[in-house]
């Protein structure tokens, strides 16, 4: 079936949860700030290893889409080499998921410190600013890149109908281990049935995986 095909979401109803959005943006608030507070000490220690690891930036700040396709910046811990962007034009016919994103288990772009940050997902710790300006959520759709959302269909677009998040149902179930339309299919099934209980439960199973990772790379 193709994608223009599937039943599309009511985006007049998303649009009118006013009630639910004013809630999540209040737990947005008050969660980014306590995070970046509580995890200071560790984004510290991430900064350090980054750092000291080649003396490149300790941060990477990437173009992504977020709602209704507002472009903004989003923050990482830098997880790959300094030059990585140019270096991506030579590993794309690598590629291992299909569709409108790039996964590649074995990127040779990551350094040392990066396997382990991106292991354990403390590479999107920065994002929690991005979380506090409003540029994203702490749940929702992961923001894709200009690129990627010029070649989706009427259907993937369907995904910037919410704010991007920093963690979603696609990261905390089946995350590289399905590729680009399984992702799609997962980030409506959690906009359709989006709460504050249903976030509130994506982010106690992204706490366990970053103690236990569940496949990122």
């Amino acid at each position: 079936m193709m994608a223009e095909e599937r039943i599309l979401i009511n985006h007049q109803k998303i649009k009118s949860r006013k009630g639910y959005r004013f809630v999540k943006r209040f737990f947005d608030i008050i969660l980014s700030v306590g995070g970046l507070i509580a995890l200071s000490p560790v984004m510290v220690v991430i900064a350090y290893k980054v750092k000291k690891e080649d003396e490149g930036p300790v941060f990477y700040k990437q173009v992504r889409v977020g709602k209704d396709g507002r472009h903004f910046e989003m923050y990482k811990f830098r997880s790959m080499v300094p030059n990585a962007d140019q270096l991506l034009t030579r590993l794309k016919d690598q590629n291992e998921v299909d569709g409108a994103m790039f996964k590649m288990k074995h990127d040779p772009r990551i350094t040392k410190i990066g396997h382990f940050i991106r292991k354990h997902s403390l590479d999107e710790l920065p994002q929690l600013i991005n979380v506090l300006k409003g540029d994203m959520s702490l749940v929702g759709p992961r923001p894709p890149l200009p690129s990627e959302v010029k070649q989706y269909t009427h259907y993937d677009k369907q995904r910037l109908y919410v704010t991007p998040g920093c963690t979603g149902l696609w990261q905390v179930t089946e995350r590289n281990n399905v590729g680009f339309n399984e992702m799609v299919t997962l980030d409506l099934e959690y906009i359709k049935h989006a709460s504050v209980k249903y976030d509130f439960w994506i982010i106690w199973k992204t706490i366990l995986i970053i103690i236990k990772p569940n496949g990122s790379y």
